[in-house]
């Protein structure tokens, strides 16, 4: 992911880190013309993430973007708005000890066809904490040697849903509980496999693609015999050169691309109210 110049997509792109990641200013998601869209798309395969500010979103407003991004989906096992099962309402109410999506993870990888990307609008955030990590996996892929790229290669992993959604705080959500509900699904238990190393269907570019919060063994193997190299690759595919850090604003919008980046929320705003609203977009079998 290299920095690209407003003079070739046509936006006000700043670059978060040399790694990954950009804000995006100048932009109102609800006025997009042809043009300012393929921007945006250029500009979202190039960092990986990236924050548009300064936004105003109904949530059939952000629906009605998300689908210029692609097909939409609804998530297997967390309860979407009435109105809207797309969307998910990740709220963080002021006495909520957890917030939803801490864990390296890349969206859905526990289904056959996981989220291309995500598209996330924050409606309120606490003052300080609250934020996102993400980690570029090209670069975890090609800062490998050539020795562990050529083993990686051959591998595939299978993925599961099955310990991140049967912890011991799973057991409310699945009760309404919380401020974010779960259903039953068999999905919870199902397992896939994919490739430990995917190519990128638009960039061409080769990425790792395991994470630890879905990724539980190679192929052919038990976990035990997988955790020695799932724990290398989970340690060295967020190292911090390989990162950015997306500071929340209420307005901003931030779409990441679940094929080439993992992410993580950062659990760190107690005693404060935290609204996001999340629409996936539907992808295709890793490659």
């Amino acid at each position: 992911m290299t920095a690209m110049s407003e003079q070739s997509t046509g936006l006000d792109v700043r670059p978060l880190t040399g790694a990954m990641g950009a804000d995006v200013f100048g932009v109102d998601l609800t006025k997009l013309d042809g043009q300012t869209l393929v921007s945006i798309k250029r500009t979202f395969h190039e960092y990986g993430a990236i924050v548009i500010r300064n936004q105003s979103l109904t949530p059939a407003a952000l629906l009605e973007f998300a689908k210029k991004m692609g097909a939409i989906e609804v998530h297997p096992i967390v309860k979407g708005l009435d109105e809207h099962p797309e969307i998910i309402k990740i709220h963080k109410a002021t006495g909520d000890v957890a917030t939803f999506g801490v864990g390296w993870h890349s969206d859905n990888s526990f289904t056959p066809q996981p989220s291309l990307g995500s598209i996330v609008y924050a409606e309120k955030v606490p003052p300080v904490g609250g934020d996102t990590l993400f980690a570029n996996q090209y670069l975890a892929w090609e800062q490998l040697s050539g020795g562990m790229q050529r083993m990686l290669e051959g591998l595939r992993a299978v993925h599961s849903a099955k310990y991140a959604y049967t912890a011991p705080t799973a057991k409310d959500k699945y009760e309404g509980k919380t401020t974010i509900a779960y259903t039953h699904s068999d999905v919870v238990h199902a397992e896939v496999v994919h490739p430990v190393v995917r190519t990128h269907p638009e960039t061409g570019r080769k990425a790792i693609y395991v994470n630890p919060m879905f990724t539980v063994r190679f192929e052919d193997m038990t976990e035990d015999e997988s955790r020695p190299l799932l724990d290398f690759l989970f340690r060295h595919c967020v190292r911090e050169d390989f990162q950015c850090r997306v500071r929340w604003q209420e307005g901003a919008v931030t779409l990441w691309d679940n094929r080439c980046v993992q992410h993580t929320a950062l659990n760190d705003c107690q005693g404060f109210e935290r609204i996001l609203y999340r629409v996936t977009v539907r992808g295709n079998a890793p490659a």
